[in-house]
């Protein structure tokens, strides 16, 4: 316990004999002002507008500074920053899994809705097991089927859409918004092809025909189209 302690002391007496040297020192160089003093000065000098000290001037050299450091705030530009925009959106696959996703879940909801109406309807018993069971099949029945249709049609619409918008067909033919009922018609055509020309022709015709019943809407509204950014809505 001794020897730390004679160690602290010997610290002590050794660091006030360096800074009593120090003090010494500057009231020799400095004459008759003191150390308070100096420091005192030195603490109160500003520099010019209080913003520390000045930066160097690079205008007159191969050198500009609001091109190599623009985060100082000095800049020669009059007219304000614009930032990029991306006017392109979301890319085909993005947009596909989205309007699949939305139309999945809207179907298995309006399908399950329809189906839970039918299974009450046509419960064989007034028993409540019974009419669980009916109303659980019902639902799965309907809302899957519903789910899946809205799904296919998500999917096969959102690429057709895409390609379409990579063609630019609006560039060739000068009408606006030209791709929705296209890919629409597309889209019906191709879900009922397997029927035959006929119902795929009528397919067509209602993808068409549901894309100008939705153009024909928004106008009347004053809404711009594809405002809520699912499908052609």
């Amino acid at each position: 316990d001794v020897l730390p302690q004679v160690r602290k002391r010997f610290q002590s007496i050794l660091i006030w004999s360096v800074f009593s040297t120090c003090l010494r020192t500057l009231n020799y160089n400095c004459g008759s002002i003191s150390f308070t003093e100096l420091l005192c000065a030195m603490s109160s000098k500003e520099f010019e507008g209080d913003a520390g000290a000045p930066l160097p001037d690079f205008s007159t050299g191969q050198i500009r500074l609001d091109t190599v450091a623009p985060a100082l705030g000095v800049s020669s530009r009059q007219q304000p920053d614009y930032l990029d925009y991306d006017q392109k959106g979301r890319g085909v696959v993005v947009t596909m899994f989205a309007n699949t996703g939305v139309s999945y879940l809207l179907g298995i909801a309006g399908g399950g809705l329809y189906g839970f109406q039918k299974g009450i309807s046509s419960t064989p018993s007034s028993k409540l097991k019974v009419q669980v069971n009916s109303v659980l099949n019902h639902c799965g029945r309907y809302g899957s089927k519903a789910g899946n249709t809205l799904g296919v049609f998500a999917v096969m619409y959102s690429l057709y859409e895409g390609v379409l918008d990579q063609i630019d067909l609006e560039q060739y033919t000068g009408v606006d918004s030209l791709s929705p009922p296209l890919a629409a018609m597309m889209t019906g055509a191709t879900y009922y092809a397997p029927s035959g020309v006929r119902v795929a022709a009528l397919g067509g015709a209602l993808g068409l025909g549901a894309v100008g019943a939705t153009y024909a809407s928004y106008t009347v509204l004053g809404k711009p189209f594809g405002s809520y950014g699912y499908l052609f809505l």
